[in-house]
């Protein structure tokens, strides 16, 4: 059981792209029996990130809300919009109407440019939910991730806590909790393959360990 305090709407940032913001927000959704929003999708659009996590969760209770932007090529939003001649709007960008849990997926990092003169960080902001941040272990992520931690702070935008996904590096992730002094919401394994049970597994531990904060 999840407690009362805990926010059940969150904004899913990673510190980087390719660092699984995907798979956390699946397990996320299904952990909160959560929709599902992700603003702006770059490319892929057969195979996007909303029909993935449609296919990763299995309960009944989840909505998947449609892209704002579905953009043709998997580049920076700004670069994306741009080659569709397409300007993504802030002022468009408003939450879904819903009365469920809900997770948004930002378009990679979150100083990832939406278009000439605005950042992911400036729609977190706009949105005024707590960001989840996703980490991964690799030479440079420590800096990554406290310059992330870094960039919210100094927008005063709440951070929720950190879920580090792929292999475990244990003097980096115990540095980077110690320096921020952020909760760890969950480790992500090198699963072989992500399928709805694997989900759920993830899903079930991490109700458990919120539930017993």
């Amino acid at each position: 059981m999840l407690p009362d305090h805990f926010p059940t709407q969150l904004i899913v940032a990673g510190i980087g792209t390719e660092i699984g913001k995907t798979v956390v927000s699946a397990i996320l959704v299904e952990a909160l029996q959560a929709d599902y929003w992700k603003p702006v999708q770059s490319g892929a659009l057969t195979d996007s990130d909303t029909e993935t996590v449609r296919q990763l969760v299995s309960n009944s209770t989840a909505q998947f809300h449609p892209e704002a932007y579905r953009l043709t090529q998997p580049l920076s939003p700004h670069a994306a919009a741009d080659i569709d001649g397409i300007h993504i709007d802030l002022n468009s960008l408003a939450l879904p109407k819903t009365s469920n849990a809900l997770i948004v997926e930002l378009a990679g990092g979150l100083m990832v440019p939406l278009n000439d003169h605005e950042l992911n960080i400036d729609l977190v902001q706009r949105l005024g939910l707590p960001v989840i941040l996703v980490s991964r272990n690799y030479l440079g992520s420590i800096n990554h991730t406290l310059l992330s931690v870094e960039a919210c702070r100094s927008r005063n935008i709440p951070i929720a806590g950190i879920i580090f996904n792929g292999p475990t590096v244990t003097t980096s992730e115990s540095f980077i909790l110690t320096y921020t002094n952020l909760p760890c919401l969950g480790r992500i394994g090198q699963e072989p393959t992500f399928t709805q049970d694997v989900i759920r597994k993830y899903a079930n531990q991490f109700t458990e360990f919120i539930g017993t904060r």
